[in-house]
């Protein structure tokens, strides 16, 4: 069933990490068809792949894909998604789920999910997911934080543990309880789009290297909904693209 929002994948050849990633082969097909087929399964009217790099572009074409050739020099996914509403002409109210194209294992649901907790908000210029934060992540630095207000609406994305929980943090004593740990899945709006490729970087998203915070900085909502389940690791390096085979096998 349409849930009338469309899905956008940015894939880029020029990975640091681990150059070619979207082409790596999965159980004999390449990785942006496993994340296009999860696009496909969801409620989506329409799934595109945006990509700066024509061997992408002919494999995702090749496996019947609707492909948006792109600048090179984007810094982020949400630049390139907003390049591709440029040319493909969307109206400033329509949603956009962005879906990373090294995220093969997504739940549809979950696009689903993001793309009805921006429609369910009118405020918000975007929405995201999160999921309960695990003890051990507390003090970690790649683990994202998120605090919400009472109606789901962001106050702070950040690297440290917040809240700070003074009794226990200040004896590193790990306590996520009530935490919550952001998910890398958003929609917009894409008005939202238009206006975001028009600001500078801010200071707090440079001190914490969240492109997320310059929304915040810019006085734009964020919605926040707690993630109906929590979706398997992406793609990030050598280690996850093995650990990803393994769990296959």
């Amino acid at each position: 069933m349409s849930m009338g929002y469309r899905v956008v994948i940015p894939a880029r050849y020029a990975s640091t990490r681990l150059p070619g990633k979207p082409l790596l082969d999965i159980q004999g097909k390449p990785m942006i068809w496993h994340t296009w087929q999860r696009a496909q399964q969801s409620g989506a009217t329409q799934v595109v792949i945006a990509t700066d790099d024509q061997r992408i572009a002919t494999v995702a074409e090749a496996f019947g894909a609707v492909v948006c050739m792109t600048s090179g020099d984007h810094e982020s996914g949400t630049d390139r998604i907003a390049e591709v509403v440029g040319k493909l002409g969307w109206h400033d109210k329509e949603i956009v789920v962005n879906l990373q194209g090294d995220e093969p294992l997504m739940p549809p649901l979950l696009l689903d999910q993001v793309a009805s907790a921006l429609r369910d908000r009118p405020a918000a210029s975007l929405s995201t997911l999160a999921v309960p934060l695990q003890d051990e992540q507390v003090f970690d630095s790649n683990a994202v934080k998120v605090v919400v207000d009472r109606n789901g609406m962001a106050l702070y994305f950040s690297r440290a543990p917040i809240p700070w929980k003074r009794g226990n943090f200040e004896v590193k004593k790990s306590d996520a309880e009530g935490m919550l740990r952001h998910l890398g899945i958003y929609a917009y709006r894409v008005g939202f789009l238009k206006r975001y490729v028009d600001w500078e970087p801010t200071p707090i998203e440079q001190q914490e290297s969240l492109e997320q915070l310059r929304v915040l900085w810019q006085g734009e909502g964020i919605a926040v909904d707690v993630a109906d389940q929590a979706p398997p690791p992406g793609v990030d390096s050598p280690e996850d693209y093995q650990r990803l085979l393994t769990s296959l096998a």
